[in-house]
Parts: C-alpha cells; sequence; structure tokens
C-alpha cells in the first residue's frame, strides 16, 4: 500500500493561544496555552466523497484505513492500494483508492441508502447500517486482570496530547502482560479507536493477541469497532451502554468498564480475564 508523504503543516495536532485564567475567583496575567486542533476530515474512495468528519490532523492513514476496516468498507489492508492527503479549504481531503469489488460493494450501499425515507427512527430500513452484526471474535488471548490495570495506567501516562491540551482520548493497544505498545489520541473517542486499529492494521499485529484501551465510555460503536478489528478484550475507563453490553455478549468480545487505578466492573465474558 502506497503513502504519499504528508504535508508537515498538517500534522499539527494543537496550537497555541493567548488565556487569561482564574485562580481562586481571581483574574490573572494573560499567558500562552495549547488547545488540541480539530480539523474537518474528507474521506474520498475512488474519488467519491462518503464522509467528513471533524478530527485531530494526525495519524490520518491510520484513520482512514481503521475507519475502513471498521465501517466494513474493506475486508482487509490489501484492499487499501494508496492513502494521499490534500488540503483543501479549511479542511483536509484523504483520497484512498481501494479495490474495485469494495469500491463497488459501497457504491451499492450508497445507493441503498440514498433511496431510503423516513424521519429519524422512523426510517427503521436505515437500522441495519447502524446496527450492523459483526462476525463474532475468535480464539483471544487471555488476560491477567492486573494486565489490563497496568496497560489503562501506563496509556494514562502516554497521552501526551491530553497532557498538552486537557481536551483529547486516547485508544491503546498493549500485550497480553500488560505492555503498551501503541497510542493514538484524537479529540473523537471513535476517531482515537480508528486511528490505533489502522495502526495496528499497518504494523501487521493482531488485535486479538493482547487488549484495547479506551479513554472513554464504551459506547456500541466502540465495541462494533473493537470486535471488527478481532480484539478479545476492550477496557473502558468510563461505563459502557445497555446496547454496548448486548453487542459485547453477542460479538464475543470481553468488555471492562470503570477502570479506575485498581478497580473495574467486567460486563460480558469474563473467562477470559485471569486472576
Amino acid at each position: 500500500m502506497d503513502h504519499t508523504p504528508a504535508d508537515p503543516s498538517l500534522r499539527s495536532d494543537s496550537a497555541q493561544v493567548r488565556v487569561t485564567r482564574v485562580r481562586a475567583g481571581a483574574l490573572a496575567a494573560e499567558q500562552s496555552d495549547h488547545v488540541a486542533e480539530e480539523t474537518p476530515v474528507a474521506l474520498e474512495y475512488n474519488g467519491i466523497s462518503h464522509a467528513t468528519m471533524l478530527a485531530t490532523p494526525a495519524d490520518l492513514e491510520d484513520f482512514a484505513l481503521g475507519f475502513s476496516l471498521t465501517e466494513g468498507i474493506v475486508d482487509g489492508v490489501s484492499d487499501v492500494r494508496g492513502i494521499e492527503l490534500r488540503p483543501e479549504c479549511d479542511g483536509i481531503v484523504v483520497e484512498l483508492e481501494i479495490a474495485s469489488a469494495c469500491a463497488v460493494r459501497l457504491r451499492e450501499r450508497r445507493r441503498a441508502m440514498a433511496g431510503r425515507t423516513g424521519c429519524g427512527l422512523c426510517g427503521v430500513e436505515t437500522l441495519p447500517e447502524v446496527l450492523r452484526e459483526v462476525p463474532p471474535v475468535g480464539a483471544a488471548t487471555p488476560v491477567a486482570i492486573g494486565a489490563v490495570l497496568q496497560a489503562m495506567r501506563d496509556m494514562r501516562a502516554r497521552q501526551s496530547l491530553h497532557d498538552l491540551t486537557g481536551a483529547t482520548h486516547a485508544a491503546g493497544w498493549a500485550h497480553a502482560d500488560g505492555r503498551v505498545a501503541l497510542v493514538r489520541e484524537d479529540v473523537g473517542r471513535h476517531n482515537a479507536l480508528d486511528k490505533l486499529v489502522g495502526a495496528l492494521a499497518r504494523a501487521g499485529q493482531d488485535a486479538g493477541a493482547g487488549m484495547i484501551l479506551v479513554s472513554s465510555r464504551a459506547s456500541f460503536e466502540m465495541v462494533q469497532k473493537a470486535a471488527s478489528a478481532g480484539a478479545g478484550v476492550l477496557a473502558a475507563v468510563s461505563a459502557p451502554t445497555a446496547l454496548a453490553v448486548r453487542v459485547a455478549q453477542r460479538a464475543n468480545l470481553t468488555l471492562l468498564g470503570f477502570m479506575r487505578q485498581a478497580d473495574a466492573t467486567l460486563y460480558t465474558h469474563p473467562e477470559r480475564i485471569l486472576p
């Protein structure tokens, strides 16, 4: 897969601004501070615009590949023939060249969605697109609860953009022994996870050989994306939703929430977590 080098300006994930802080109810002197960048990022597949999202403009190749995999647009890394980044107006266009069969499937999906009508959830035909089934996770490496807790603490220590700006989520992947190998950050929790999945795929790393960690709550989309990547364990700092628990149960995914220091809550498939 070809990756055209990106313009260095596209890699700016934060900006400096002047702020006036309030401390103990009093105004302090003006000073410099960092804020996270949030940029419109448009994804194009074989020249056809598909979606535009707000994202932190770093690791966009990982983001594009991860999104393509977790949304079922492509079936594997080999289906993505090239990724190019193009600055345009006030955003960035990510151009992906994908296999012809995947492009045809995407066009058919878009055509089916465009033909549907309805308001909100009244258009029940659209529900299968949202609540699409993902294949159950196969055999995944069991992990000790101590390793999960340690990995979550270590991921927090590696959230450099969050430390700088206080405005980003993180998604990380750790080996079964708790060693954190990859961390990706973004203003959006789904974007951070897509970036992580893309980074894992580009590295040829089996997600099921370890665990995915997220600094957010576990929505059903987060569960879908983790299961699509083949992860057997998803650990979240905050709570899951009821739908996320049901999806995780069906997908054979071990879901943990409320990961705080030495505490956690196991919601599904606890047999994969060792004492």
